[in-house]
């Protein structure tokens, strides 16, 4: 019997999908390190500078692709530009997914964070519900904020120039916990800033990829708690509670502002004075502003102190970010926002910071649940797919001399060269996993640089001997890289720019 046309187009369909999966698993996995068997590279997966090993690989591998085996667990490893876009924005249907994450999620309590959720109807709704508040145009209404609270940073310097990164965590937790919540961050020590600090430092570390076995063995999690051997379910139990308690004493205090008719716009506020455009989506509310703080704090802290060890290490940008901003700036003011477009010198340096030790340098791990093919390589399906965000901003081929920070590799004729790729395109994620918070966390950072270099020198501290105190320039390795403690000095730049400093406390009042 003949096959009517439909049936025809079916049948052809069904033979040519078995034909290329057929192909398919046929095809070499992408290149990588030896393999044993069961285990794979259980035991020569690097613990330390990951993504360096990674970039080291795909050199040795001359692939951008490759691939590790973690006792089952398939990782695929990205190392350019080029396959981070022709896989995970060009085919972000199939790449927008996330991993079990059993460590971080299951067990450790942090499932309410949808930038590390699972893709599907529950991470929409909160993607939707941020979106509202944070979108390019949107964020904008928090720009007055930002601004008060980088000038209480520059307060706060000039008083106690040594305090800087607690000062750099204070500003982020007040910016961050006023716009999720409407909450202000007075004291030094606050008690929503420390308990959500508690909470993401034991979160990012276990995000690193390979850290816990239980990830990739997930019979593991029955193991009780007092069992030989099982500290992570200690360390899970602990970051439980912290992550609970995160999750609802802000919010609890913001409701009761808002009860109290006292609340600040901010994003619990406007999303719940709305809740009938989102019906029953309380829970994913106070999520989504959970998520805000333990998603945006850390990257904006670690750009900052970065950009404090980039003026100890190259100190002539300084001085050309200074003498642009003197030459811009009215006298008597400090930058504002409106100001950018001609501080070009100070946005590559901005860019440079970005670049030049990126906050999460092997970004957060995307996941593929069907089987594909790139450049002739088979990527299994349920893989973990990982873009070595390092690697990619520290390519040679677009970035001669990538371990020195250079600003001016941005720049042409003394404009933004827009042939050069900017850092934001790695830094901020792809695909529809793009970080929605990037316009208030490229504000933030701009803002606090600018106001830095226009008060303040940043030099090397003195030694009692009397000589310069060299920084180690090394940085705690968890998913997202915070520098190991150093010393420098901080001074304002006159007495001009000291009283300035001080002449903003009338705005707010604070110290």
């Amino acid at each position: 019997m003949l096959l009517n046309p439909l049936n025809s187009i079916l049948l052809a369909t069904v033979l040519f999908t078995v034909l290329l999966l057929r192909k398919r698993s046929r095809l070499p996995l992408p290149p990588g390190p030896p393999k044993l068997p069961l285990l794979g590279n259980l035991f020569n997966h690097p613990s330390v500078s990951v993504w360096k090993i990674y970039m080291e690989w795909s050199k040795l591998y001359d692939s951008d692709i490759i691939h590790v085996d973690i006792a089952g667990r398939s990782i695929i490893i990205l190392s350019s530009m080029e396959a981070a876009v022709n896989l995970l924005d060009k085919r972000s249907a199939i790449y927008s997914d996330r991993a079990r994450l059993l460590m971080v999620n299951e067990l450790m309590g942090w499932e309410f964070i949808f930038s590390i959720m699972k893709y599907g109807d529950r991470w929409r709704t909160r993607r939707r519900l941020f979106h509202t508040v944070f979108h390019a145009e949107a964020s904008k209404k928090f720009l007055p904020r930002q601004l008060s609270t980088t000038h209480q940073l520059l307060r706060r310097l000039l008083h106690e120039p040594a305090g800087i990164m607690a000062h750099l965590r204070h500003m982020t937790g007040s910016i961050i916990m006023g716009a999720a919540y409407g909450i202000d961050v007075a004291a030094k020590d606050d008690p929503y800033v420390r308990l959500a600090e508690d909470g993401l430092a034991s979160v990012t570390e276990a995000l690193v990829p390979g850290k816990f076995l239980v990830d990739s063995l997930p019979l593991l999690k029955y193991i009780p708690y007092w069992f030989p051997g099982s500290g992570f379910q200690r360390l899970a139990r602990e970051s439980k509670i912290l992550s609970q308690n995160m999750l609802e004493k802000p919010f609890a205090e913001a409701k009761r502002r808002i009860t109290s008719g006292h609340a600040p716009y901010s994003f619990t506020a406007a999303t719940l004075q709305n809740l009938d455009e989102f019906p029953g989506k309380e829970q994913a509310i106070k999520d989504t502003a959970a998520m805000m703080y333990a998603a945006g704090t850390d990257t904006i802290v670690s750009a900052l102190s970065t950009f404090i060890l980039a003026m100890l290490y190259n100190p002539e940008a300084q001085r050309k970010a200074q003498a642009e901003i003197d030459s811009v700036v009215r006298k008597g003011h400090l930058p504002d926002f409106d100001d950018e477009p001609y501080l070009p010198f100070v946005s590559a340096l901005v860019k440079e910071v970005l670049r030049w030790q990126p906050a999460l340098p092997l970004g957060v791990a995307h996941f593929i649940a069907v089987e594909d093919e790139y450049k002739g390589y088979r990527i299994p399906r349920g893989s973990t797919v990982i873009i070595n965000t390092w690697a990619v901003l520290h390519d040679e081929h677009f970035y001669p001399d990538p371990h020195a920070f250079k600003p001016e590799r941005f720049l042409l004729d003394g404009k933004l060269n827009p042939a050069i790729q900017g850092p934001e395109a790695a830094t901020f994620g792809f695909g529809r996993r793009i970080c929605p918070g990037r316009h208030m966390a490229a504000a933030s950072i701009w803002i606090t640089i600018a106001s830095l270099l226009a008060t303040f020198d940043i030099t090397k501290a003195v030694g009692k001997d009397g000589e310069l105190v060299e920084p180690s320039y090394e940085y705690f390795e968890r998913i997202i890289v915070m520098p190991q403690p150093f010393e420098c000095s901080i001074k304002p730049r006159s007495k001009d720019a000291e009283a300035l400093i001080q002449s903003t406390a009338d705005q707010d009042g604070s110290v």
